[in-house]
């Protein structure tokens, strides 16, 4: 018998998250997930009156593509992947990770390849401009063993996150959206860092269930060059299967003059990919109630209570600051007590302490409030 879970993670997200309409085409792309939640999905699609597209890949057969693949190869796929993508109106990716570190070994110049050819035309330049999508990850023991949780545990923490009252976070995200449209300069402090820069004139973004699964960010971009200061990030972060810890930015005028990592060759590596890689495309505020500590998983970690990600590389057109990059790397600050503390100021006011909203506008993101 198919988990009750399931059903209610599939109605989230054809109901809520894509809003799927009759006739319209949605493309279905799992990743190692179990065929139960393909089928809850296509019962949802029919049930919607929609059409869908299925693609069920391994990331482990992916990872011996990449190894020996060369540029026809690589462009033929993503031509192919490129028309998938342009027949649909709506999208859906969930990717499940036996080993998150299944493509670690791929050597740099293929993982370019796959991002020139298939990864920068199908997602960057159409699906996520031009398309109504959500991912999400599926909850794996390698995923568990992350989290440092048993399976069970976590698959529980996994539900909960991605089948909250997203309608409730919405409407309490939107005083923080106005604060954010109406502040200039934006100061982080935390053990390590004195970051400051500007947010005016671009737009501020909440995620409340409609683009990532667990979800919970409202998210903006620094004005290009105003970026000053040194960010220590406190949680760990994964880019085509490679762990980083310990990184250390150093901006100046925007950009970013030194770099430093467990790994500070291969970090370097990605941030000279292009000439927008060392400047930063959003700055996200995390504020889901259930996603208390990092679990080396991009779409839980920069959704984390009390959390900011600051992200070298591509803006989201939505947010626009004038950055372009095939890199978009995300990483996290936890400014909870727990983490070293911290504080944010909007234009001299402090309106987070310790991960936890200060200003009374605010109050409701906190935890008690959303989970409440």
């Amino acid at each position: 018998m198919r988990d009750p879970r399931m059903t209610q993670l599939a109605d989230i997200l054809i109901n809520h998250s894509t809003k799927l309409q009759k006739g319209e085409v949605i493309y279905i792309e799992t990743f190692d997930t179990p065929d139960e939640m393909m089928e809850a999905l296509l019962e949802k699609v029919y049930e919607a009156g929609g059409v869908p597209l299925v693609s069920q890949k391994s990331w482990r057969v992916l990872r011996k593509l990449f190894m020996e693949a060369d540029e026809a190869t690589m462009r033929l796929v993503g031509e192919i992947e490129l028309h998938k993508i342009k027949s649909a109106q709506a999208y859906i990716c969930i990717e499940g990770f036996d080993n998150v570190t299944e493509t670690s070994d791929v050597p740099a110049d293929k993982m370019a390849l796959y991002t020139e050819h298939w990864w920068g035309p199908v997602h960057s330049e159409w699906r996520v401009p031009k398309t109504r999508w959500v991912k999400l990850r599926w909850p794996t023991r390698s995923m568990a063993q992350q989290a440092e949780m048993s399976t069970e545990r976590f698959e529980e923490l996994y539900f909960k996150t991605c089948n909250l009252d997203y309608s409730r976070m919405s409407a309490a995200m939107d005083r923080l959206v106005a604060m954010m449209e109406r502040t200039d300069r934006v100061r982080l402090v935390s053990p390590g860092t004195d970051l400051s820069f500007s947010i005016m004139g671009i737009p501020a973004i909440k995620c409340a269930g409609e683009i990532n699964l667990p979800d919970g960010e409202v998210y903006t971009a620094p004005v290009r060059d105003s970026v000053n200061g040194v960010l220590r990030y406190n949680a760990r972060t994964i880019y085509d299967g490679k762990v980083f810890d310990n990184v250390e930015l150093t901006f100046r005028d925007g950009k970013i003059v030194n770099a430093t990592s467990s790994d500070t060759k291969a970090l370097n590596e990605i941030l000279d990919t292009d000439d927008g890689a060392r400047y930063v495309g959003e700055f996200a505020i995390g504020v889901n109630p259930y996603v208390t500590r990092p679990m080396l998983d991009r779409l839980f970690d920069e959704k984390i209570a009390g959390s900011i990600h600051f992200t070298p590389g591509s803006s989201y057109d939505t947010a626009f600051n004038g950055n372009r990059s095939k890199v978009h790397l995300d990483m996290v600050l936890i400014q909870s007590k727990e983490w070293g503390g911290g504080e944010m100021y909007f234009d001299d006011v402090l309106v987070r302490k310790d991960g936890r909203f200060a200003v009374p506008e605010l109050e409701p993101l906190n935890p008690e409030n959303l989970i409440g």
